[in-house]
């Protein structure tokens, strides 16, 4: 198993791999437990108790449930864009930014469908109050796609580039999230108009 990379809320960053294996058992009986009790029902103990630790090997690295979810929301970010990199990987290069485009949407809709828990923490906790320290979910994301795009593209990642990227993302997730509403597995329809929107809207910066 992979060892979790480090997230804000953790209060200790696992150092031997048995404590980091130990930490991924957390989160992702953490990550199915939102699929079957939903946020607000999801506590510390029935987490430790799924994943077989001791309730005090969560508040090892945990102060609480929001701050795993964090945590799990911090996971989900990095295996996203691991996941767009594999996707891009695989482009025949030089590579038009639609294809890189669409590996980004593409991999969002895979983890969508697959990815314990996802439908509840993507790469956000639930309703953040106002003085949440982590920051912005979506911000954190465009910012991630845009270092990603840039490299992979040849393109300076300026203050204008991030812009247009969060715009997309906040739409995207917006549309997608409607998606899923109408059709669980996502519907099709819905999610062809996304992509238009989002070729259409980067045509703008990319093109």
């Amino acid at each position: 198993m992979d060892p979790v990379p480090p997230a804000p809320s953790l209060r200790r960053t696992p150092i031997q791999q048995r404590s980091a294996d130990r930490l991924a058992r957390i989160l992702d009986a953490c990550a199915e437990l939102l699929d079957e009790t939903g946020y607000e029902n999801l506590t510390t103990r029935t987490v430790a108790q799924r994943a077989g630790v001791p309730i005090g090997s969560v508040y090892r690295f945990f102060g609480n449930k929001r701050a795993m979810a964090v945590a799990l929301a911090h996971r989900n970010l990095d295996r996203y864009v691991d996941g767009i990199a594999d996707r891009l990987a695989e482009l025949p290069a030089p590579t038009h930014w639609r294809p890189v485009v669409d590996a980004v949407l593409d991999e969002y809709l895979a983890m969508k469908r697959s990815v314990p828990g996802f439908a509840l923490v993507d790469f956000g906790v639930p309703a953040p109050p106002a003085e949440d320290a982590e920051g912005e979910p979506n911000r954190q994301v465009a910012a991630r796609l845009t270092e990603l795009l840039s490299a992979h593209l040849g393109l300076t990642p300026d203050a204008g580039l991030e812009r247009a990227v969060l715009v997309a993302v906040e739409a995207t997730d917006a549309l997608i999230q409607l998606a899923f509403r109408v059709d669980p597995a996502g519907d099709p329809g819905i999610v062809a108009e996304t992509r238009a929107m989002m070729h259409a809207y980067l045509a703008r910066v990319l093109d």
